[in-house]
């Protein structure tokens, strides 16, 4: 568990759509926003997967926005009858929803572009709850929008790339969590559990863990994980952790420079 300071903003994502919950479609978005939050310093608390339904969404999102510091949620924000998520948004914080103007001209100008028609169905996704800000989509055009603490994206995960190119600016960041990674090819995570877990003990500041890997019998061992704020903690805590690698007949590897939260 990580040990966050008071002044370190939390993260959430809500995922919308039945299609991830039959299986049809496997979520990659979760990946894709917690990698582009890692430099900001905000770690993801909690991530919620609901269905294409109006109550369930509304739910999911005051249940997240009041208990983090930014939600995001992706998907329903497209031109079909199940794309209800703006509908959802705008009841969530009891407001309006109504064509946006901005975004009618955005939608306009990109299907014009590119010679295709602009049905009543493409123009639904300008309606936009009130008081929100548009989230620019350099990828298809239909812009996102945030409203509060609550970001909402599209589904696609092409298009959540490119739709985040327009959150930066709008998160206040924490503290950056650095990680080093010591690798003990050869060893068993049970091997050493006790020692690391004495290890964890004396550095309570810090969070460490043991992820083994097995691709063959020639090939298998454990990565032991040090994350903090604290580089010189995670130094100390490094070296400690390549001399029990060593104390149990192994050969340490480690590797750290630029490794964040989420790497």
């Amino acid at each position: 568990m990580w040990i966050m300071t008071k002044d370190t903003p939390v993260a959430a994502i809500c995922l919308i759509g039945d299609e991830l919950l039959s299986g049809r479609t496997q979520d990659t978005n979760t990946q894709i926003i917690a990698r582009f939050l890692a430099p900001f310093g905000i770690p993801l608390g909690e991530v919620r997967m609901v269905p294409d339904d109006h109550s369930r969404i509304i739910e999911a999102v005051n249940a997240l926005r009041h208990r983090y510091d930014y939600v995001f949620t992706t998907g329903g924000i497209g031109p079909t009858h199940d794309d209800i998520t703006a509908d959802a948004i705008a009841a969530a914080f009891e407001v309006g929803i109504s064509e946006n103007a901005d975004a009618l001209r955005l939608l306009e100008d990109r299907y014009r572009d590119a010679d295709v028609a602009f049905t009543p169905a493409r123009r639904r996704m300008a309606r936009i709850p009130h008081s929100a800000d548009l989230i620019q989509n350099p990828v298809s055009g239909a812009p996102g929008f945030q409203i509060g603490n609550v970001l909402t994206l599209a589904g696609v995960p092409k298009i959540v790339e490119g739709m985040l190119s327009d959150v930066g600016h709008r998160l206040q960041g924490g503290h950056v969590v650095l990680s080093v990674t010591v690798k003990a090819g050869g060893l068993r995570e049970g091997d050493l559990a006790e020692r690391l877990g004495l290890l964890a003990e004396a550095y309570a500041d810090l969070t460490l863990g043991s992820y083994p890997w097995f691709r063959s019998a020639e090939d298998h061992g454990v990565a032991l994980v040090v994350r903090g704020t604290d580089h010189a903690r995670l130094t100390d805590a490094a070296s400690d952790l390549e001399g029990l690698v060593a104390d149990f007949g192994g050969v340490p590897t480690r590797m750290e420079g630029g490794s964040r939260f989420g790497d």
